[in-house]
């Protein structure tokens, strides 16, 4: 099973993807994860988005399409994988589209994980609180900056997938388990 995971910052991604991981046993393939293991691990990419992350500026979509394709031929993702913050853009959704064409694979779904924006900037401000800011984005500012970058980004890919016929939306609002099972409907 190929998926990927949408929705805004705060909205239960990484907390689906885990739960996702288990049940079906296929990785979950975070970018952020993979620039820094590539980088890590000193491969090509990974020296060069080496390079650009200490000029201080962004990594390319070309390396992390790249790391990404690599990372796709890893044996455990014999079975599928799930992205989650890949893709962010509809440039990136697209060079997705030829790299598993390149690869006689296709997307089996993209979920969407709604939520509302306000609450999400809430729970933000609850969880700051609870765990006395630990996490650096645990900031209503930060957050909605975020906000602002996915609607303008990562918003258009709703309706990108949708023509495609790969999306399932889920209310990302309800109880944990209760998205969970939404997710397994929609996918199953």
């Amino acid at each position: 099973m190929r998926l990927v995971l949408l929705g805004p910052p705060g909205a239960g991604k990484g907390t689906q993807a885990q739960i996702l991981v288990e049940t079906y046993d296929i990785p979950q393939l975070s970018t952020g994860d993979m620039l820094r293991a590539a980088i890590k691990a000193e491969t090509p990419l990974g020296l060069e988005a080496k390079a650009i992350v200490d000029r201080g500026d962004l990594v390319s979509d070309t390396i992390v399409s790249g790391i990404i394709s690599e990372r796709m031929d890893e044996p455990d993702c014999a079975n599928g994988f799930i992205l989650d913050g890949f893709p962010r853009t509809i440039a990136q959704a697209e060079s997705l589209d030829d790299m598993l064409d390149a690869k006689g694979l296709k997307l089996d779904a993209v979920v969407e994980i709604k939520a509302d924006p306000e609450i999400l900037i809430e729970r933000i401000i609850n969880r700051a609180r609870e765990t006395g800011g630990a996490r650096a984005d645990d900031n209503e500012d930060v957050l909605r900056k975020r906000l602002v970058v996915y609607n303008e980004q990562t918003a258009p890919l709703v309706s990108f997938y949708a023509k495609q016929g790969l999306l399932r939306s889920v209310d990302g609002m309800k109880p944990i388990d209760e998205v969970t099972a939404s997710i397994k409907a929609a996918i199953e």
